[in-house]
């Protein structure tokens, strides 16, 4: 699989800005430190953390015109902010330009910007390396979300769904309606713990 990361990596290159490509690294040799802390498939989450954001730059309008030339379902929140379709438009193109055929990997880079309950443990890994990768800026309770990414993956991923939409309400900025039930899951489920 290093030949293909390498390839990939090239190719990605020229596709994102540098800032991007910058964070894109970051979230992959994140999600690897991840994979080895929690045991698990290390090549996957290299793999899908390169990839996560592959449709990022992208622009707005053609991001609605790929997903609607591809039948990719768009909601009324993802049409009012583009942006968020890049997750499911990431993993369509993994599978599709970048050749990959691992489930695994395609449902992480789908579900990273929401999440969803019953996420595997490597959807977790990948959602929680795209918010704590080194180059992000220190967000409110960076430290404590770091720390719990080691210790106890279910309630640093509850914390960070907790701090985004606690910071989206207060922005006023549209929150998707699969962050709020991904929340509600693992608010529950740590309650019986």
């Amino acid at each position: 699989m290093n030949q293909e990361i390498t390839k990939i990596r090239r190719k990605l290159m020229t596709e994102l800005d540098r800032e991007r490509y910058e964070h894109t690294l970051g979230v992959m040799y994140t999600a690897a430190s991840m994979a080895m802390c929690h045991g698990t498939d290390t090549e996957q989450a290299l793999l899908a953390g390169l990839l996560h954001d592959c449709a990022k730059c992208i622009p707005g309008e053609s991001k609605i015109k790929l997903c609607e030339k591809y039948h990719l379902n768009i909601s009324e929140v993802e049409r009012a902010n583009p942006s968020l379709l890049h997750a499911k438009l990431g993993a369509f193109l993994a599978a599709k330009k970048y050749h990959v055929e691992d489930k695994a990997i395609i449902n992480a880079i789908a579900s990273h910007t929401t999440g969803r309950p019953h996420m595997s443990l490597l959807e977790k890994i990948i959602y929680i390396a795209d918010y704590i990768e080194p180059g992000r800026p220190d967000l409110p309770n960076m430290e404590e979300v770091r720390h719990l990414a080691f210790r106890d993956i279910d309630r640093c991923l509850y914390r960070i769904l907790e701090d985004s939409l606690v910071y989206l309400k207060s922005q006023g900025k549209p929150v998707d309606p699969m962050t709020e039930k991904t929340y509600d899951y693992y608010k529950i489920k740590l309650e019986k713990q």
